[in-house]
């Protein structure tokens, strides 16, 4: 028997009730036989500083790093903040970008979002796939998961919506599928 497909996930958002969050612990419940995902914890991330990182690289982001070489894929769960990438996020991709190493680098990776608006997050999503061309992230490209009208999909911090699960466990199935060694 293989190992199962070790997923990192990201969260983009640190407000306590994020449907993000939420997205992430269902696709935690979710995940199909095979596949095992982490959270990656960004919220202690000093803001990128290039002072700061010629001093040596922060406990945090080295904590990040170690969880991310581990790992067999990336799933982002992100919010759309200003039609783009949350900055705590950004924040997170940014030091771990700049190890020596690249650790982000042929990873299999999917994104999914959740918001109150009607789009789900598709510009944030956008972004975050032409931010992983530079990381030479494998993204996903099908299904994509953009949780929109959140308020209406998620019941006492959980995502309730019947539809929305199976196209999220679609979603984490392709990525198996894609992380999976040839």
């Amino acid at each position: 028997m293989s190992s199962p497909v070790r997923v990192l996930a990201f969260c983009g958002s640190l407000r306590h009730g994020s449907y993000n969050a939420a997205a992430l612990d269902a696709a935690i419940e979710l995940a199909p036989a095979g596949m095992a995902i982490e959270r990656a914890e960004i919220g202690d991330f000093p803001l990128y500083n290039q002072d700061v990182q010629a001093a040596g690289f922060p406990a945090a982001v080295e904590r990040v790093a170690a969880q991310l070489r581990a790992a067999d894929a990336v799933l982002f769960a992100t919010p759309e903040y200003n039609y783009s990438v949350p900055g705590v996020l950004k924040n997170a991709i940014d030091w771990l970008s700049r190890l020596p190493d690249s650790p982000f680098s042929g990873k299999a990776a999917a994104v999914l979002g959740a918001s109150p608006g009607n789009i789900g997050t598709a510009r944030a999503q956008y972004h975050l796939r032409q931010i992983g061309v530079f990381l030479n992230l494998r993204f996903l490209n099908k299904p994509e998961v953009m949780i929109g009208q959140a308020a209406q999909r998620f019941q006492d911090g959980k995502l309730s919506d019947e539809a929305t699960r199976e196209h999220l466990q679609k979603l984490l199935v392709a990525l198996v599928d894609l992380a999976a060694p040839r």
